[in-house]
């Protein structure tokens, strides 16, 4: 089963390609929100989809957590007048994104429930490689800078938690 999904890739392809050109923070900004949308919309997805409790918690809160970035960084692009500029990378987020719930829509029973808990710890550790490696240090703006590492061990905790319930679903 293929859960590792093209956003994830694109990710990984924001984290290595740190020694290439560095995103702007209008790019930054349109990454930011593309990836926590692709979030919520598998989390969304989990909620009304997943037959383990723990698994259909974890997404309804992906789907809280989320959503609160995506008002804060949209919230602080329209404080600084930072138009979030669409780029091959949240091109390939969103692509990878709608793929991955294609994936997700045809399973079900505990299929589903491990497919979708594999991926979010796979994406999230994609996320915070991309924001450790390329985001953050590309970041020119200090508030959008500081917003990427506030929101950092949120990331981290999402990671955690995913690889808790993704251990007991063995």
């Amino acid at each position: 089963m293929r859960t590792l999904s093209l956003a994830v890739l694109g990710l990984f392809f924001v984290a290595s390609s740190a020694s290439a050109q560095k995103p702007t923070d209008a790019q930054i900004a349109h990454i930011v929100v593309t990836a926590n949308q692709v979030d919520i919309d598998a989390g969304k997805l989990a909620a009304s989809k997943a037959t383990n409790p723990e698994v259909k918690a974890f997404g309804e809160q992906m789907v809280k957590d989320h959503a609160g970035v995506n008002k804060q960084a949209t919230d602080l692009a329209a404080r600084l007048k930072l138009k979030p500029e669409d780029n091959p990378t949240s091109q390939s987020l969103k692509a990878g994104g709608a793929k991955n719930l294609e994936t997700l829509k045809g399973l079900s029973g505990a299929a589903f429930d491990k497919a979708y808990i594999s991926n979010e710890v796979t994406y999230h550790q994609a996320v915070l490689d991309a924001m450790d490696k390329t985001l953050i240090p590309s970041a020119q703006n200090a508030e959008l800078k500081g917003l990427l590492e506030k929101v950092r061990p949120a990331f981290v905790a999402h990671l955690e938690h995913a690889k808790h319930i993704q251990s007991s679903l063995k």
